[in-house]
């Protein structure tokens, strides 16, 4: 299990599941009002693991988020 874990976290590029799930939502189309709601966070909370996932991801745009997930069948 542990191995699987560190696999899936390569896989991520070291983002937490909480950034996965924020990742997973916005790539559905849902805003970040939207993706608070879902996930019972503040809009802000929801802004600072996008700003995270950016810089993990080295991406500065929704839509490259997006495409990660989507290329990554994360989506």
């Amino acid at each position: 299990m542990l191995r699987l874990l560190s696999s899936f976290r390569l896989f991520t590029y070291g983002l937490t599941a909480r950034e996965v799930e924020v990742l997973r939502l916005v790539a559905k189309g849902l805003t970040d009002t939207q993706v608070a709601e879902r996930l019972v966070l503040s809009p802000l909370t929801v802004h600072t693991h996008l700003s995270s996932i950016y810089s993990k991801l080295g991406i500065t745009s929704r839509s490259a988020a997006t495409r990660y997930a989507i290329e990554h069948q994360l989506a």
